[in-house]
């Protein structure tokens, strides 16, 4: 099948030319289109979804799955992470078990726990009641309910080393988030293994001068990805632009999306949380910000707008994120690869999405 489009991006490069599809893969490049329109890029990646389309991971049963994953195709999303937030055991063992086999579309790459080992001083809107002190049996627990891939974490708290050395024997990344570190403790655990950041400079421990904590430790070195939730509100556009400059080719954007993504305006839940959207911002009922109902193509057009280059934008929504969790077929558009592809126009509009080269999605 040919998609009759006249450019494609190939690993950061625009190749001119039509591209062809058999078996769910790539098979042809740059061919020629004499009248072909759009340019098809990979298909989007996006590490955290709390929810969306009115739909709550904490909650959701395989219908629930599936409206959400609708929802996702429709933004170019065609892999993602759904996320769970601190949350009590038994409820958070019970949403686990509801995650969908590899045959979902859009693909579930597994889940991403964020929590429950987390600071007290830098929740956010997560439950405290549910958070928990570093507990190697809780993590055996949750690890063997269902397919994490990804798990945030404190790095400072007492006895967190053990819960980074298990999980990356067991093959889980972590990423360090909702958190006090300094830098000398933020840079253990990038030593530990930990290879990400979750929404960097969001509930964690300001950057300052003389005390750069995780932040700066992060934008330091050249072996860390910082996600960064870039809809305008998480994040002043000096400081997105500042987070590019140190982090150019492993900053990945994410969406923190939660169950109001892709919905309405109103009043919604966020695990035990509700929550309200009020013109584009999810706050609790305290006022602090709860998540985002920001796409993932909004986000890349938002970096664009920052003056990123559109190759260098869509990496950050594409292979940047699929890298964390070492997926080295995600979020890349060459032959022999998976079809898993999003066609943009001319305003960078979603036109087609792709999922092992069925079309899921036509505008």
């Amino acid at each position: 099948m040919r998609l009759g489009v006249e450019a494609a991006l190939v690993d950061g490069l625009l190749v001119r030319g039509d591209v062809e599809l058999s078996d769910g893969r790539v098979v042809g490049i740059g061919l020629a289109a004499p009248n072909g329109r759009g340019i098809v890029v990979p298909g989007f990646v996006d590490l955290q979804v709390n929810g969306f389309g009115g739909v709550d991971f904490l909650d959701a049963d395989a219908d629930g799955y599936r409206r959400a994953g609708e929802a996702l195709l429709e933004t170019g999303v065609t892999a993602y992470l759904p996320t769970l937030i601190t949350t009590p055991e038994q409820q958070l063992l019970a949403a686990i078990a509801e995650v969908p086999d590899g045959e979902a579309r859009p693909r579930v790459l597994g889940l991403h726990l964020e929590g429950p080992f987390l600071s007290p001083n830098r929740l956010g809107t997560h439950e405290a009641s549910a958070r928990r002190d570093p507990d190697p049996a809780l993590l055996d627990r949750l690890l063997d309910a269902g397919p994490v891939r990804l798990m945030t974490l404190a790095p400072e708290l007492p006895g967190a080393e053990i819960l980074i050395d298990r999980l990356l024997e067991r093959g889980v990344a972590v990423s360090i988030g909702h958190t006090d570190a300094t830098a000398a403790q933020a840079n253990a655990a990038f030593d530990r293994g930990a290879r990400s950041v979750t929404h960097l400079f969001n509930a964690m421990r300001p950057f300052l001068h003389r005390d750069p904590g995780i932040v700066g430790a992060a934008l330091a070195r050249d072996d860390v990805v910082v996600s960064i939730i870039l809809d305008g509100i998480h994040l002043a556009p000096e400081t997105a632009k500042t987070i590019w400059r140190a982090a150019r080719g492993r900053t990945a954007l994410v969406t923190d999306a939660i169950t109001g993504a892709g919905a309405a305006e109103g009043s919604y839940s966020l695990g035990n949380l509700d929550v309200h959207v009020h013109e584009g911002t999810v706050r609790g009922p305290d006022g602090v910000l709860a998540g985002s109902v920001l796409t993932m193509v909004e986000a890349v057009r938002n970096l664009l707008e920052l003056g990123v280059p559109l190759e260098d934008a869509v990496e950050a929504a594409t292979s940047t994120p699929a890298r964390v969790l070492g997926e080295r077929e995600l979020g890349r558009l060459d032959v022999g690869l998976p079809a898993d592809i999003v066609v943009l126009d001319d305003s960078l509009g979603i036109e087609r999405v792709l999922v092992a080269g069925e079309v899921r999605v036509t505008v």
